[in-house]
């Protein structure tokens, strides 16, 4: 149970920041005042543009690995660069979830 109050003093435009990061992060402003305190690692949440983003990426990855796969016995040549192409998406897609 909470019932201590800490007082700090800021700007306007300090109080709106920390209130803005802690809504993205979807916790309340004295929850993320106490998480920053503490060194807590907080996750913003992903809002829905960067949900539709990742997801067109994991399209671009499939369907460039689909080509790659056409283009093996033809055009080896093409197919490792755009295997490599898939690949690179990938990395950034695990980049992404951390």
């Amino acid at each position: 149970m909470k019932r201590e109050y800490i007082q700090i003093r800021c700007s306007i435009y300090e109080k709106k920041l920390l209130k803005k990061r802690a809504a993205r992060a979807g916790i309340s402003l004295s929850e993320y005042l106490r998480a920053t305190a503490f060194k807590i690692n907080i996750v913003e949440r992903i809002t829905p543009e960067q949900l539709e983003s990742y997801q067109l990426l994991v399209q671009y990855k499939n369907n460039f690995s689909r080509i790659s796969n056409m283009f093996k016995k033809s055009n080896p040549k093409l197919s490792k660069e755009v295997q490599q192409l898939a690949e690179e998406i990938r990395t950034h897609l695990k980049n992404f979830k951390k």
